[in-house]
């Protein structure tokens, strides 16, 4: 990379991706929000309504923190490195022993040396967690970035959630704000960054040329006026904003979606517009959401293509912005240009943003079918803006994606099918798409595969017939068949447009000009 002015999204394990693509001191701002153990259940970044996990992201974090051979040589490297970070795991080994906890820290430690290497010397860092690890994560911190850097541990209170009848209910997060050296951003001015108390209805209010709220009181024999301030810088405690429940706007249906509320404090407390943000487990992309409404550019890591897929689609959704890759002749893959945002999005969205590390070519997606076929089918399917379908257990496996589209009659919405192969294809598949598409009454099927669809497959298709809309007029295939290259290189599904998506996950709410005009005066 190189540099670190543009919005970029990375598919891939954060350390390497920090190794490998961030400068040293190119960032103002790092959040991260990473999987934790909880009752030894760790929380992956995705799992089905039935409560299994999704298999590829599994792997890609039960492995990470469970004590093995891997964490092991982390280890080794890390103590022959020495220093406070070297004392800090030994003394974690000598208390805990070879278990997943320690996993956890020995992979955490790389991480956070390298966030801290990749600051600004005016940076912070929050790292967020829950009281499971947050005691040794706290040890682990001080060893990377000093005592003396530590500024707050903010405890998040929220109500939401399950309670117990053998314990005090658990109802906060914890956040560790520490910066990489003695002098760093704080907005103490920021309205996200302070809190409207109860004003008294005996005393006039004010509002000054700064934005900021007064209770004004009149002492009755001298006449003077005495200002009190009505908002405060917020306390290391949040209690102002909850934790998002089924019924908000912003709500994706990601479980571990945080509000943008709280995005916005943080962001809005320690970076200024034109500030680079980094989130390294940037999930749904809350962080980058947040980021690009208040204008700072921003960094995004995750090791999954649902939540590559997921960031795409939302940026598009609230921002009307939305990257495109096509292969070129050489086979390697370049990023096109994205048109900008219509002007009813405001000026803060016409920013482009790229994705690396996701297949730009065939070879890329076979060798990414090859590593990691559940991988495969996300990414495919973010090819033509679907969403994954949560499976029932027991439930047939021929769905793998949706598309909801506005239907002929009001308030009526069509389902599109999607099956996606990354191995050897045949008729078989067509017939077995055909049925699923009769069993859920859906209008249009799709099927997604690596290989040419051969003869008897392209018969058994047109044989389908189609499925005709009044409202424009056309008719559309009810079963199309497209290869992986077709896609790249722009090829589209034959459907009506898109009013409403409701799939696995919501549609994001789009960030109107008023929104920004206010960000910015909020600036």
């Amino acid at each position: 990379m190189t540099e670190n002015s543009k919005n970029i999204l990375y598919y891939g394990d954060n350390l390497d991706i920090l190794r490998r693509y961030v400068k040293d001191e190119t960032v103002d701002l790092v959040y991260l929000d990473p999987p934790f153990n909880s009752n030894t259940n760790y929380n992956v970044l995705f799992a089905e309504k039935n409560g299994s996990k999704a298999a590829s992201q599994i792997q890609a974090f039960s492995d990470t923190w469970t004590w093995n051979q891997e964490s092991e040589a982390v280890y080794g490297e890390i103590v022959m490195a020495g220093g406070r970070v070297a004392d800090c795991l030994q003394a974690f080994r000598t208390f805990l022993g070879e278990c997943d906890m320690l996993a956890y820290l020995v992979m955490m430690a790389p991480r956070l040396v390298e966030l801290r290497r990749v600051m600004k010397p005016t940076a912070s860092i929050y790292l967020h967690c829950d009281p499971t690890a947050s005691h040794y994560l706290k040890l682990l911190m001080d060893a990377v970035f000093k005592p003396s850097n530590f500024r707050n541990e903010i405890v998040w209170c929220y109500s939401i959630g399950g309670r117990s009848n053998k314990t005090f209910g658990q109802k906060h997060d914890i956040i560790f704000w520490y910066t990489k050296g003695d002098k760093w951003t704080f907005n103490a001015d920021d309205p996200a960054v302070r809190i409207l108390r109860k004003p008294n209805s005996h005393m006039k209010t004010l509002v000054d040329e700064n934005g900021m709220t007064w209770q004004i009181k009149v002492d009755p024999k001298t006449g003077k006026e005495y200002r009190y301030p009505l908002d405060k810088v917020a306390n290391d405690y949040w209690t102002d904003f909850e934790q998002l429940n089924r019924e908000d706007a912003e709500r994706l249906g990601y479980p571990t979606q945080k509000p943008e509320a709280l995005l916005e404090r943080i962001i809005g407390a320690s970076s200024n517009p034109g500030d680079v943000v980094l989130d390294p487990f940037c999930g749904c992309g809350t962080t980058i959401a947040v980021a690009q409404k208040l204008g700072r550019p921003w960094i995004g890591i995750d090791i999954t293509h649902l939540a590559i897929t997921l960031i795409k689609q939302r940026l598009k959704d609230s921002f009307g912005i939305e990257q495109v890759v096509r292969a070129t002749p050489s086979g390697k893959g370049e990023t096109a240009k994205v048109g900008e945002a219509p002007a009813e999005y405001g000026d803060a969205t016409k920013r482009l943003f790229h994705v690396l590390g996701e297949p730009t070519s065939a070879p890329d997606a076979e060798r990414l079918a090859e590593s990691d076929p559940y991988q495969f089918q996300w990414w495919a399917l973010g090819l033509v803006g679907a969403r994954p379908v949560e499976q029932k257990k027991g439930a047939d496996k021929g769905i793998d994606g949706k598309i909801i589209f506005q239907g002929d009659k009001v308030g009526i919405f069509e389902s599109v099918i999607l099956s996606v192969k990354a191995g050897h294809t045949g008729v078989a598949h067509v017939r077995d798409l055909k049925g699923v598409l009769e069993r859920e009454k859906a209008v249009i099927g799709v099927l997604i595969s690596m290989q040419e669809p051969t003869s008897p497959m392209k018969t058994e298709a047109v044989t389908a017939g189609f499925y005709e809309s009044t409202t424009w007029g056309r008719k559309y295939p009810k079963i199309q068949l497209f290869t992986v290259s077709e896609l790249l290189e722009g090829k589209k599904i034959e459907m009506p447009p898109i009013k409403q998506v409701g799939a696995t996950f919501k549609k994001a709410p789009k960030v109107t000009q008023k929104q920004n005009e206010q960000s910015a005066l909020s600036l």
